[in-house]
């Protein structure tokens, strides 16, 4: 009998203890360890910052919903990972063996790059639910006594997608409040260009949204590093295409949402051998520690090289459909050797994205995603804002059924026509 413990319960741990559950027989124990008791469907982020969700919309208690499915759960924090023991230490002090780890933590918000950044200081966050609640509690205060507006990402950022839609949908909440007109809007972002999303670009990614910009009267500052804010004030180093300075900033805001850098949280980062510099872990193909090989890892918290070399530092996301290939992989490796059988599943590196543009979308397939590519597409429509909220309405009742079904293969890309990706 084997105990798999899974290291968070966000849009990887989850399904991957469903999927786990469905593949093993019931004598093997499954068990989810989480910091918080709550799921949270990160992607709805920007909808909740505006008041267009609440957080009881996007959430729901995780324990009820996994013990249904005689999966284990435990809403503790873990503080030290024993990889040659195959043990945890837990906040509470108790500890939890394993066989396998898989480790789907997400990963801890580098706020502490950028002085005077993060929901602590001046700057606001939508990369967790408690920080959006707290931004639509600001933007609240905000409408009563509009100004400048700062949209972007931090220098070492890997998640733009979230900052351009922001940009968008702050910008069609202002028109429908008719206060447009009051709030100057500047995106600024560590990308060599607009339309960049730690991709090398998508398709027509830079013309279609340089055009979106303007046409929405968003100003933009690109390969921008920013060195500190201050109450009101974001000190902006621009560099030029060979990295040196460009141009220095000063931007006057009433209000700012910058997402930061990630690095790996703590109780992995400091676990010998298992992961890079910033703590993201080092993996195989087979999504497998290269260390310790009873431990695997999916989503945001594994190692990815950039895309390209990049003025400023840039990372390459980890999308929605990448994060379930990994998943899958992840399953059917601990199955195969716990049946004895040689691993042999890969994940795969093709990125695909749905993001909501207020009124509109943007939906992009880059397959692979590190360049050159067979598929590169950029498309726009208010069909991709439908389809983000369906997603939303399905994956959450995914997550409460149990359903291990591969989300992205069943729905996003059929939306997108295409049948299937060969991974």
């Amino acid at each position: 009998m084997a105990h798999i413990v899974i290291l968070g319960a966000g849009t990887g741990g989850m399904p991957a203890a469903y999927e786990l559950r469905e593949k093993l027989d019931g004598s093997h124990r499954i068990t989810v360890v989480n910091a918080v008791d709550y799921f949270q469907f990160v992607p709805s982020n920007p909808w909740v910052a505006v008041g267009w969700r609440s957080r009881e919309d996007i959430t729901f208690p995780i324990r009820p919903y996994l013990e249904k499915k005689g999966i284990a759960f435990v809403a503790q924090r873990v503080d030290r990972i024993d990889a040659e023991g195959n043990r945890l230490s837990l906040a509470d002090g108790t500890e939890l063996a394993y066989d396998y780890l898989v480790i789907c933590t997400g990963p801890k918000l580098a706020f502490d790059e950028v002085p005077g950044a993060g929901p602590e200081a001046h700057t606001h966050s939508i990369c967790a639910v408690d920080h959006a609640d707290k931004t639509w509690a600001a933007y609240q205060a905000f409408l009563e006594n509009p100004g400048p507006v700062i949209i972007g990402a931090m220098p070492a950022a890997s998640c733009f997608g979230p900052a351009y839609e922001f940009a968008f949908i702050i910008n069609r909440d202002l028109q429908k409040r008719k206060l447009r007109h009051k709030v100057p809007m500047t995106f600024v972002t560590s990308e060599p260009y607009i339309g960049h999303l730690g991709l090398g670009g998508v398709g027509d990614s830079k013309s279609m949204l340089e055009s979106d910009f303007r046409n929405h009267h968003i100003q933009w500052i690109t390969n921008a590093k920013v060195t500190q804010v201050e109450d009101g004030t974001m000190h902006v180093t621009e560099m030029d295409e060979m990295g040196g300075i460009k141009k220095e900033h000063q931007l006057a805001f009433k209000f700012s949402m910058m997402l930061p850098a990630f690095r790996g949280v703590d109780a992995v980062a400091q676990v010998e051998g298992l992961c890079n510099p910033r703590g993201f872990v080092l993996i195989d193909e087979y999504q497998r520690s290269k260390k310790y090989h009873n431990i695997f890892s999916a989503g945001v918290c594994v190692a990815i090289p950039p895309v390209e070399a990049t003025p400023v530092p840039t990372g390459a996301p980890k999308t929605g459909y990448m994060i379930e290939t990994m998943v899958t992989a992840i399953v059917q490796n601990i199955a195969d050797e716990i049946a004895g059988k040689p691993v042999i599943s890969k994940g795969t590196w093709n990125a695909i994205c749905l993001a909501d543009m207020g009124d509109t979308g943007a939906a992009f397939v880059a397959l692979p995603q590190i360049p050159p590519r067979n598929v590169n597409w950029f498309k726009k429509g208010k069909w991709v804002h439908v389809a983000k909220i369906a997603f939303e309405k399905y994956f959450m009742y995914k997550m409460k059924t149990g359903s291990s079904e591969p989300i992205y293969e069943k729905y996003v890309l059929k939306s997108l026509g295409i049948e299937r990706l060969e991974r």
